[in-house]
């Protein structure tokens, strides 16, 4: 059977766990424990009596994230109740916010390969607080409950079904991590679980002269941009072949929910899919109702910085290339870096180069010595440092290689000024116009066979003169300035012709 034309929709809930130092109704810490437990009291644990208390920075902190995607930020929000029993939920509900979310609907321009962008609409991004987990250990008959997770932060974001492929749906993954980051709400460790992905997905069907629409799956809890690629590319075709061969079936199934088996690469049913009334939402009684005046949100605004598509946009301006600018992009402390050495010496291309040449390579190196993340920023380098040596190169005071070389030096090294480090390592190029000539001439006269291919032979013409080139500054012992090594044999091999 021929396989028909189909369409994919995919809409994203993102759980974003928030970087606070408490937890979103308790004074307990919140954060990565390896100690399972420690991190709980008695409104963790529910308790009789206890009381929860509203973390305000977990609020400020979904309403920066709220004005980072264009939400509407509500004037009014409340807290309810989402009751389900499960092992890691000992108060058997989970304190949330149901049909007053803090953040409306909004949207974001998602980057795409080709250098466009789509808008991805934003249905709403609402505050919770997270449970804990299940910890199943092979060939024991019970698993064990580790609630230091419980009671953690969380806002869960909710797109509309605007996303068309697995593709799209990995890189609006990446791009929300990357906004979380910037604004310092959450730190996106995957491996810690600090953004969860739970794509639903369903397929719209041109056979027959009409459009079937097969029913939602929804892909829980997945916690690695791979693992929401794969798992939307097997659920596609995994509901295309049950449409082919069951057509009744695949629309008359209602939601599910399916988890996904990274080492099988495929996803299994686990239940079907709750609806609102299953979990019998109220009102909390023990919370007040929350009310956010234009003055907090414009307080809130101010907090956020410039983000990563508009600082794209100036980076390409400057001139960078794409590639340039993402890499810069990728982390915002070494964009901020980026920024700041570009204030003190406008010369983007060579500060960049420094940073994605050199400080790349040591970071990356230093990374694998200590098995850790090492940043571009992380390094003992300066904003004033780069823009000082970024305009050495400018001026050909010391050539590219010789600019690694200091770089490296001031990397750990005791003295910090890249002038000095050149001067004591003899890298300070030479620019005496008439020692320069003089190795020019010496060069020339050494070497007739290349000088004969550059007037004589057009296709060896730029060969000969890269090789003159390069004796001249074997001559000078890499102290000339290759610009004006070059400009004078081009002068006088074009005067002697």
């Amino acid at each position: 059977m021929t396989e028909p034309e189909y369409k994919v929709l995919i809409g994203m809930e993102i759980h974003v766990q928030l970087a606070t130092a408490s937890k979103m109704f308790t004074g307990a810490a919140s954060g990565y424990s390896e100690e399972p437990n420690t991190q709980v009291d008695g409104v963790v644990l529910g308790l009789p009596g206890v009381l929860p208390v509203i973390n305000r920075r977990a609020v400020e902190m979904a309403m920066m994230v709220g004005v980072a995607l264009g939400c509407q930020i509500a004037s009014q929000t409340k807290w309810d109740r989402k009751s389900y029993y499960y092992p890691d939920l000992p108060k058997n509900y989970q304190i949330s916010q149901y049909d007053q979310p803090l953040c409306g609907v909004g949207s974001v321009e998602l980057d795409m390969p080709d250098g466009s962008s789509k808008t991805i609409r934003i249905r709403r991004a609402h505050l919770e607080e997270d449970a804990g987990k299940l910890l199943h250990e092979a060939g024991q008959p019970v698993s064990l409950v580790d609630l230091n997770r419980a009671g953690t932060p969380l806002l869960e974001i909710v797109t509309e079904p605007d996303l068309n492929s697995p593709e799209e749906a990995r890189l609006f993954g990446e791009q929300l991590r990357q906004i979380c980051r910037y604004l310092g709400v959450s730190q996106g460790i995957m491996q810690q679980g600090h953004m969860r992905f739970e794509p639903n997905i369903n397929l719209h069907i041109s056979a027959d002269g009409r459009v079937y629409k097969t029913a939602i799956s929804e892909i829980k809890n997945l916690n690695s941009f791979r693992s929401v690629e794969r798992a939307c590319q097997y659920e596609i075709q995994r509901q295309l072949a049950e449409f082919m061969t069951d057509r009744q079936s695949a629309m008359q199934a209602g939601k599910s929910t399916r988890g996904w088996d990274d080492d099988k690469g495929c996803t299994t049913l686990q239940r079907s899919k709750e609806e609102a009334h299953d979990y019998r939402y109220f009102p909390d009684p023990d919370l007040v109702p929350l009310h956010v005046d234009t003055h907090w949100v414009e307080r809130v605004r101010l907090q956020v910085p410039e983000l990563p598509a508009a600082r794209k946009q100036r980076y390409l301006q400057m001139g960078l290339a794409m590639k340039e600018a993402a890499a810069l992009l990728e982390d915002r402390a070494v964009s901020d870096l980026f920024d700041a050495a570009v204030k003190i010496r406008p010369l983007p291309k060579r500060i960049a180069n420094l940073m994605l040449g050199p400080a790349a390579k040591i970071a990356n190196a230093r990374a694998g010595d200590l098995a850790a993340t090492v940043r571009i920023s992380d390094l003992e380098v300066t904003a004033d440092q780069y823009a000082k040596l970024a305009g050495m190169m400018e001026d050909g005071t010391v050539s590219a290689s010789a600019a690694s070389t200091v770089f490296e030096s001031l990397c750990g090294g005791e003295e910090k000024d890249p002038q000095v480090i050149a001067e004591r390592l003899g890298l300070v190029q030479i620019r005496d116009t008439g020692a320069t000539q003089a190795w020019v001439d010496a060069a020339i006269a050494h070497n007739p066979q290349a000088v004969s291919d550059f007037k004589n032979n057009p296709k060896k013409k730029q060969a000969s003169l890269g090789f003159l080139r390069g004796a001249v500054m074997k001559l000078s012992q890499g102290k000339a300035d290759p610009k004006l090594v070059g400009e004078l044999l081009e002068k006088t091999l074009e005067k002697d012709s």
